[in-house]
């Protein structure tokens, strides 16, 4: 499974669906949690909160990627998304996005179809390097 053996992956998992207990979701129920290593080792969580406005709820991943941010920056190097059940689940498109900007094409997520590189997950990326 990637470069983590698979131990590691289920370590890592096992934060997500940690983190999905910690969801705000009263409107849709649909618990979200998020898990990724940094290019440091750092552990990084998220998990969704939603808004009674709907269409400004927070994903999980925002959670993690401002995470990364807040404690120190650096680059995503392996992802996974779960639901409440804690089964893996592919990040939408935006939060694919969100990814590949703090990952680069080389962070691998584990996915519905297991490990892949970030390049695969969002083939053909828009990002910084194409603003230069």
């Amino acid at each position: 499974m990637g470069t983590l053996t698979e131990q590691e992956w289920e370590s890592l998992r096992l934060k997500a669906v940690e983190a999905a207990a910690h969801a705000y979701a009263p409107y849709s129920g649909y618990r979200v949690g998020v898990a990724a290593i940094a290019d440091d080792g750092r552990f990084l969580t998220g998990c969704n909160v939603e808004n009674a406005s709907y269409g400004v709820g927070l994903c999980a991943e925002c959670g993690l990627v401002s995470q990364l941010h807040l404690t120190g920056g650096g680059r995503l190097t392996h992802f996974v998304c779960v639901n409440g059940d804690g089964d893996v689940i592919m990040p939408c498109g935006r939060c694919r996005q969100l990814l590949f900007e703090n990952g680069g094409a080389t962070m691998e997520l584990w996915t519905v179809s297991g490990v892949k590189p970030m390049s695969e997950v969002l083939p053909d990326a828009f990002g910084p390097d194409n603003l230069a």
